[in-house]
């Protein structure tokens, strides 16, 4: 027997929707969902490696409960109901004696996320984190201090774009697909794209422009091309003098910064950069600079991303064909979006959180992921109050969470660590507690609330029921929910009937997604009338250059620039990113990714490595002040001289992944653990490291 099933892949968190073909119980063939525009069939590497995940033998298989020391990889085979009864054993008492706030959940967004928050709110806890402020809390803040909406709200018209700017947005290997198929589209219709890195990655072999800037002074470049747009009037003035707030101030504040001072900094001609300017001027407001995804770089990083939206304020591109959009719910034709388990009543939660997002130490990060660079520290020094207790939900703190042995040493505090994952993670080797997840192929999934410019549900559906002692993550908070009597907070018996309530009220049911995997409230495409309609969230409900949330919380909407400093003899800025092959730290023991691409090397330049006597394919040690490790060098002309450059996610230390088991170095090991002040996210790009041949 053959059935096609529509579901949503989970080998990253885009949640591209494909296509599943099942014969005789064994999923045969994935593919994109070819129902859905801008997928049309097409499916990323990591996608289709999606059968070798369901088949893998070194995935997790039951529940694990550790015997030996921590991080010594001994553990018992258990049943859920051990699993389970020993996690509401050690809850308990904790909850009891320290409160709620001393148990921390942490998980990379996903589909579920109602349900962890549930979790905590009902033993009242503020303390959930996601993954999202590590990739780009500065950029949601950001996004905020100017148009009242999260950088999640907004989206690009890709493919009627006429110019794109792209800041190490490397689109071609940290693959969206939807995204990737719409820019392929525009471009073949004539479009630009302009590309600033500073290493050549594959999207910079596909841009019409390509700047080596250098390393960390992005700022100055777009406070140059600020200063020629609003020299030389290349903006939208009607859509800015309808639409922004604190235009003059700006206009005070760029007279400095010249062309010709940014070409000292970033190492890009002046004439180059009024190029550019008049260029994107000349095709708007179809126009987009991006604003990136992964937003996590500098200590100033909120005010990157802040000039980057100034400038597609300033070309009118917001809310306008082929520049940005406000994804749009199902509220604007009338329609309900599907409930969710946080819309119940909790106790009231007392205790900030741990990070001290919304107190005036951190005021202004998004209090709905939480800064959670800031979790060792607060466990290490018990300050605001005592943290007991981590769930880990598919996310790696000793991976993600800049400098490694900071966070082992955290982790060593605890009374309890329970990884939930499909993957037998790091965090996994070092947990009290692993309880396997059925992988997305082997179980059925909240709905997924996709808003837009036709806003619609996605549903992802059981394909084939699970290969070993597995469950998903909706019973499994059930089932300690139950434990340690919040179990009334769960009212559902399985995750069939969780997305049946779900959908009560919103005009559709479970069956209505069998025919393509997906429903839409309209047909019909929803825009704004970017003249007289935008419906911004900002105080002002304007565009606020000069931003009432910034001010507000004491910070500057326009700092001066400081220059990037000179670095030491032998030294090096550390950056990091992405590749099409790996999803961030979890998929580098997949059979089949892995043998495309088993280990990670470090990037340096050509003249640089000469100086240091570093042939490509030597060994090399990489330092820094937090850690060092060796890795094989790749040199090459293709890198800025002041930057080397390490993919993340390789150097794992769990020896149950046998095949991604000490191949590379971690990122995370060698970088400091900075945080942008005001935006929240990690300075991942602040590091100072040596090199040095073995």
């Amino acid at each position: 027997m053959e059935k096609t099933v529509y579901s949503l892949c989970f080998m990253c968190s885009v949640r591209c929707p494909i296509q599943v073909t099942v014969k005789d119980g064994q999923v045969t063939f994935i593919e994109g969902n070819p129902k859905v525009a801008g997928i049309e069939g097409s499916l990323c590497p990591r996608g289709s490696a999606g059968i070798s995940m369901l088949y893998d033998s070194q995935r997790l298989q039951s529940p694990l409960i550790r015997t030996g020391e921590r991080g010594s990889g001994q553990f018992r085979k258990a049943t859920w109901d051990e699993a389970l009864d020993y996690i509401g054993e050690k809850l308990k008492p904790i909850i009891k004696k320290h409160g709620g706030q001393s148990v921390v959940l942490t998980e990379r967004t996903n589909l579920a996320t109602h349900v962890s928050k549930t979790l905590l709110k009902a033993i009242g806890s503020p303390n959930h984190f996601t993954h999202d402020a590590l990739c780009k809390g500065s950029v949601n803040t950001a996004c905020r201090s100017l148009f009242g909406h999260t950088d999640a709200q907004m989206g690009i018209d890709y493919k009627n774009t006429r110019h794109i700017v792209l800041y190490g947005r490397n689109m071609f290997e940290a693959i969206a697909v939807k995204e990737v198929n719409g820019l392929i589209e525009a471009m073949n219709a004539g479009a630009k794209v302009t590309y600033i890195d500073p290493r050549v990655s594959i999207t910079a072999t596909k841009a019409n422009r390509y700047w080596m800037i250098r390393p960390g002074t992005d700022l100055a470049l777009n406070y140059a091309l600020i200063h020629v747009v609003l020299k030389e009037r290349l903006y939208d003035a009607g859509y800015v003098e309808k639409w922004v707030l604190g235009m003059n101030e700006l206009q005070d504040f760029v007279l400095p910064y010249t062309p010709e001072w940014a070409e000292k900094e970033t190492g890009i001609p002046a004439g180059e950069i009024v190029a550019l300017a008049r260029e994107m001027s000349k095709d708007k407001p179809s126009v987009a600079f991006h604003f990136g995804y992964r937003g996590a770089h500098h200590a100033n990083e909120i005010y990157l991303r802040r000039s980057i939206m100034i400038l597609n304020s300033l070309m009118g591109s917001v809310e306008a064909k082929g520049g940005f959009f406000f994804k749009k719910g199902p509220g604007e034709v009338g329609k309900k979006p599907a409930r969710k388990l946080t819309e119940q009543k909790f106790p009231e939660i007392k205790a900030p959180r741990l990070d001290k997002v919304g107190t005036p130490e951190l005021p202004l990060p998004d209090p709905d992921h939480g800064v959670p660079q800031m979790l060792p520290r607060a466990i290490l020094n018990a300050d605001p109050y005592p943290i007991k207790a981590l769930i880990v939900y598919r996310f790696e703190p000793l991976m993600s969470i800049p400098d490694t042995h900071l966070t082992r040493k955290a982790l060593d505090k605890l009374e309890l660590i329970v990884t939930v994952d499909v993957n037998a993670s790091d965090i996994a080797w070092y947990s009290d507690v692993v309880l396997p997840e059925s992988i997305y192929l082997e179980r059925s999934d909240c709905i997924q609330q996709a808003n837009g410019q036709k806003p619609q549900m996605f549903l992802r559906r059981q394909a084939v029921p699970p290969r070993f002692d597995t469950r998903d993550w909706a019973f499994i908070a059930k089932q300690i929910g139950e434990r340690i009597g919040i179990g009334q907070y769960f009212p559902y018996k399985d995750t069939e009937e969780l997305i049946r309530w779900q959908l009560e009220g919103t005009g559709f049911t479970l069956e209505d997604f069998d025919k393509s995997g997906f429903v839409a409230y309209t047909d019909k495409q929803i825009l704004w009338d970017r003249l007289q309609g935008l419906k911004l969230k900002t105080p002002s409900k304007k565009i606020e250059f000069k931003s009432s949330l910034l001010e507000n919380a004491g910070f500057p909407s326009f700092p001066p620039y400081e220059p990037m400093p000179v670095l030491k003899e032998g030294e090096f800025r550390l950056i990091t990113g992405r590749n099409a092959l790996h999803t961030h730290v979890s998929t580098q023991n997949n059979p089949y990714l892995n043998e495309l691409l088993p280990e990670n090397v470090l990037w340096i330049n050509t003249r640089r490595a000469a100086a240091l006597g570093i042939k490509n394919g030597d060994l090399v040690t990489v330092a820094s002040k937090q850690g060092s490790g060796t890795i094989k060098a790749f040199v090459t002309d293709f890198i800025h001289g002041e930057a080397v450059f390490l993919l993340h996610g390789f150097g794992h230390e769990s020896k149950l992944a046998a095949r991604s088991y000490n191949r590379g170095l971690s990122d995370a090991l060698l970088q400091a653990n900075i945080t942008d002040p005001v935006g929240g996210s990690p300075a991942l790009h602040d590091t100072i490291v040596t090199v040095k041949p073995v």
